[in-house]
């Protein structure tokens, strides 16, 4: 859970862009280190004392940079203010950063115990400043027996900035990591604390402001954001004196014969985040199961190249795949889609599987395969795989996939005109030098039918006159909230993908 302390902010920024802003903040703007630790100590505090007691026993662990420091200054406010207070410093001084010398130098003045071995036992609240977002390299045997130590104790938590032992750029473990119960972390968020297993590591997040100027973020312009509830004001707006013309037109190309679940939940998802018209094109067996299922939707069969290109030209924004199989008659479906520009596309499933096999012969990096993506597609078109589908379409094994997720959506958003919508416990948005880190959502909705429910959801937005990139953001987002809404109705073991369709309604605005 993620919430705030402080004023609004939604930029993701990574070790090196945090250091930038850190830098830029002291030798620019002016404002010294030991200023911008006293605010982050601080913050620290005020979060901490809405959950803690004077009776707790309160041990800082420290690191010997300013991570530390931090963790020591946050320490030494609260030994003022009256708590029981401990300072455990598995190094020796001589080794710490300037800052933390000063830190401890205070600490040392006021009498607070500074110890180099401890019972972590003997303390039920843990401050953890042993590393910051600098960590790169694994964790060693000493550490690693100190954070496991803390780890199997009875105790609560406080990481500062980043749980130790964890990446801030891609969540992973650095051979061991504090489990924290609250992450209190300064200025931005951090790919680190939203990325698995990263986000499970870091507990209740806090984002703090400790007074960054915008002219720090300014310099460093981060390309990385998330949204939050408060960005749901980007949904089109409904015109009093609209009709079902107004608010768009959704052509759902999906269901092969036996599969128009997929092609029902798409469609009702498209009209339940807002089109005005939804046709189903798909096998004319499909045709009695979709008008029963929703009545409120046209149909069309793919009988003819005709009926098909007439259709094309009907909508303002067209599905392609979800249930749809891998054949020659649909690869002929997929040609037709994607020959056209003046409709925008959204791939999904089958149709992602047939443009993989477009590439197959094609021998290269992952760039190259990317670029003859952004040749064959219309401009702005939206590509939705989930891991296995982008690893046949970008040739790239699943477990490197995985691995170096930021890195392959930078790639996929360098200088290109495609939306790629990588979805997976947090899905990314990639397109054109930016991405969406999406913070919606929950394990519930890993479920069959899931991601046609996505594709309907965007496809609506489209419809509505959003551009692709803006209608990917906030469907993805939108997409997750209802997940968490029919997960807090029936319980994650429960959620089925027409649960999240029928959660949309809750979670949008009762008013345009």
């Amino acid at each position: 859970m993620i919430l705030k302390w402080g004023n609004r902010m939604e930029y993701i920024v990574d070790s090196n862009e945090m250091k930038e802003i850190d830098d830029y903040t002291m030798k620019e703007i002016g404002i010294p280190s030991l200023v911008l630790m006293e605010r982050a100590a601080t913050s620290v505090v005020d979060i901490m004392k809405d959950i803690i007691k004077k009776e707790d026993r309160i041990l800082v662990v420290c690191g010997p940079g300013n991570n530390g420091a931090d963790g020591v200054a946050a320490g030494r406010i609260l030994y003022i203010q009256g708590f029981k207070v401990a300072i455990f410093l598995p190094f020796e001084r001589d080794k710490c950063s300037a800052e933390m010398k000063v830190q401890l130098n205070i600490a040392t003045n006021l009498g607070i115990s500074i110890n180099n071995s401890i019972n972590i036992n003997e303390y039920n609240i843990i401050i953890d400043g042993i590393f910051g977002i600098g960590l790169s390299k694994p964790i060693t045997e000493n550490l690693s027996d100190i954070i496991n130590e803390i780890n199997q104790a009875d105790n609560k938590v406080f990481s500062v900035d980043i749980p130790s032992g964890i990446s801030t750029d891609t969540g992973k473990v650095l051979n061991v990591a504090i489990k924290a119960d609250y992450t209190i972390t300064f200025g931005y968020m951090k790919p680190g604390l939203v990325l698995y297993p990263g986000a499970d590591y870091a507990g209740n997040i806090v984002l703090a402001d400790i007074g960054f100027p915008k002219k720090a973020l300014q310099y460093v312009n981060p390309s990385t954001f998330y949204y939050t509830k408060n960005d749901l004001d980007k949904l089109p707006q409904r015109k009093n004196y609209g009709h079902k013309g107004t608010f768009g037109k959704v052509l759902v190309i999906a269901g092969g014969v036996g599969m128009s679940g997929a092609a029902y939940l798409s469609a009702k998802a498209a009209y339940k985040i807002g089109a005005g018209m939804v046709k189903v094109l798909t096998s004319s067996k499909n045709r009695e199961i979709i008008q029963t299922l929703l009545p409120e939707a046209l149909f069309a069969s793919c009988d003819t190249e005709e009926d098909i290109l007439t259709n094309i030209i009907w909508a303002d924004t067209i599905v392609i795949g979800p249930g749809l199989g891998v054949t020659n008659s649909t690869d002929k479906l997929l040609s037709l889609v994607i020959n056209q520009e003046k409709v925008p596309v959204i791939i999904d499933a089958d149709a992602i599987n047939l443009l993989a096999s477009q590439l197959d012969g094609l021998q290269g990096t992952v760039e190259d395969r990317i670029s003859k993506l952004q040749k064959i597609l219309p401009k702005h078109t939206i590509l939705t795989p989930h891991p296995l589908e982008l690893s046949r379409l970008l040739g790239e094994a699943l477990s490197d996939l995985s691995d170096n997720i930021i890195d392959i959506a930078n790639k996929c958003s360098y200088n290109n005109e495609l939306v790629y919508v990588m979805k997976d416990a947090r899905t990314l948005v990639a397109y054109s030098n930016q991405i969406y880190l999406n913070t919606s959502g929950n394990n519930g909705m890993a479920t069959a039918g899931s991601g046609d429910v996505l594709t309907g959801v965007i496809a609506g937005l489209i419809a509505q006159g959003m551009s692709s990139y803006e209608a990917a953001c906030l469907g993805v987002y939108i997409h997750g909230l209802a997940g968490d809404r029919a997960r807090d109705n029936i319980g994650a073991y429960s959620v089925m993908a027409g649960d999240i369709v029928d959660a949309i309604e809750m979670v949008l605005p009762k008013k345009s």
